[in-house]
């Protein structure tokens, strides 16, 4: 039985198939060099007589047999029991396979799998080169965004059956009670008040007084205030009419003036309002107390769960529409905001380089971790292969090869035999 035949299955590749056909030619020319070295010395061993030269022939074709037939021993022994005889230290892979796998496992952790080596192959691969070529093609970005919201509403539906959005509520609930709101609050107002946008907030409010001056029912509402407080016989006079007129006059010049002066005094006033607000909240314990309670009140009232929920409720059912619709409305953005990472990557060598050092070091982590995992996982699976399956595929790879040590053989041991026969001449002679 051909044994490497069972290395070949009707899913093998052209390659293997070659290599079946190739190791049987070298086996068919190996077992023919033996049987014509036979030939030859059974025809050439009675001539020795006739002539010395027949001598030296034979000599060459028995070392050569010989030769050969040693190396064919060795050859089989290493794979099987030579002519199925129970010959000691004879196939010696399938009786040591298990302790070939260890020895392979081990190997591999050690010198494949170790540190340095992995560390310097990682060195020449840039990963963020990668990355950045594969999202700067517009049609894989698309790809990509595609595949990212068809596996949202999944993930979403995973993390609700996980638990891990409560989980994650109570997180954010419990980091949101250690924040201190008075300084929160005052650093926010700070970087409002930068460059006097704080007083954005006061042109708007004039510009609402104008209009709301310029209001006929609001005229008609202050007039009538205007009559209840004065006396009677001012009425007479209609002084309600002239003291309405002056008072939207005097308000409606002073709130242009406001609004053409960057410097009036009201806004300076405003500014000094907002300064000592702020320092208020950084320095005083009431304020601190207050905005803690309020807070902690807002935080416990059900209305924040419920509107949490329904956040997170309204936001699954618009991914869910957003993957059945044709034309997504989250889609193009997310395919360019991921060309535009790959882009960043390209024109960015700093990130790049930050890029490919953070990749290394996980697949360094993860392999230095997990490399005895990985050794025990070779070793298994050499152990868990049938032996005729493994023997043939060694033997298919590696077989022809070895057939070829068996040609070396003869040839040696002819070489051997002609120089033997040449001493043993030479002594006689002597």
């Amino acid at each position: 039985m051909d044994h490497a035949m069972t290395a070949i299955s009707p899913d093998s590749s052209v390659l293997d198939v070659q290599r079946l056909r190739s190791l049987r030619r070298t086996k068919a020319v190996a077992a023919g060099l033996l049987v014509l070295c036979l030939a030859v010395l059974i025809l050439v061993r009675p001539l020795e007589a006739i002539h010395p030269a027949y001598g030296f022939v034979a000599a060459f074709a028995e070392a050569a047999l010989v030769g050969g037939l040693a190396d064919w021993y060795a050859i089989v022994a290493l794979f099987r029991r030579p002519l199925g005889l129970p010959i000691p230290h004879t196939a010696i892979i399938s009786r040591n396979q298990a302790r070939i796998g260890d020895s392979l496992g081990d190997f591999i952790a050690r010198h494949f799998l170790a540190a340095e080596p992995v560390a310097a192959k990682l060195r020449e691969v840039d990963f963020a080169r990668l990355v950045s070529e594969w999202l700067s093609d517009p049609k894989r970005s698309d790809d990509l965004a595609r595949f990212i919201l068809k596996m949202l509403p999944q993930a979403m539906s995973s993390i609700e059956g996980s638990g891990l959005r409560p989980f994650l509520a109570r997180r954010v609930v419990d980091q949101l009670q250690t924040v201190e709101m008075a300084p929160l609050a005052a650093g926010l107002l700070s970087a409002f008040t930068q460059d006097r946008r704080h007083q954005r907030i006061l042109d708007e409010l004039v510009a609402a007084l104008r209009q709301l001056l310029g209001n006929p029912e609001t005229l008609n509402a202050v007039r009538d205030k205007i009559r209840d407080e004065l006396p009677t016989l001012f009425n007479l006079f209609r002084a309600d009419a002239y003291v309405l007129r002056k008072l939207v006059g005097s308000m409606s010049s002073l709130l242009e003036e406001i609004g053409k002066d960057e410097d009036h005094p009201v806004r300076r006033e405003f500014d000094r309002f907002i300064a000592g607000f702020i320092t208020r909240l950084r320095e005083s314990p009431e304020y601190a107390e207050r905005l803690d309670k309020l807070k902690a009140d807002l935080l416990a009232r059900t209305e924040i769960r419920d509107l949490a929920d329904g956040i997170w409720q309204s936001l699954k059912a618009f991914i869910e529409q957003e993957t059945r619709s044709a034309e997504s409305l989250i889609q193009a953005p997310l395919r360019n905001l991921l060309i535009e990472v790959g882009r960043n990557l390209q024109d960015d060598p700093q990130m790049r380089a930050d890029v490919n050092r953070g990749v290394a070091s996980v697949i360094e982590t993860f392999v230095e971790n997990h490399k005895g995992a990985i050794a025990l996982f070779v070793a298994d699976q050499v152990k868990s292969w049938e032996v005729g399956q493994l023997i043939a595929m060694i033997e298919l790879n590696v077989g022809k090869d070895l057939q070829y040590i068996r040609f070396n053989g003869t040839l040696i041991g002819g070489c051997a035999g002609l120089a033997l026969h040449a001493l043993e001449l030479a002594l006689k002679v002597g």
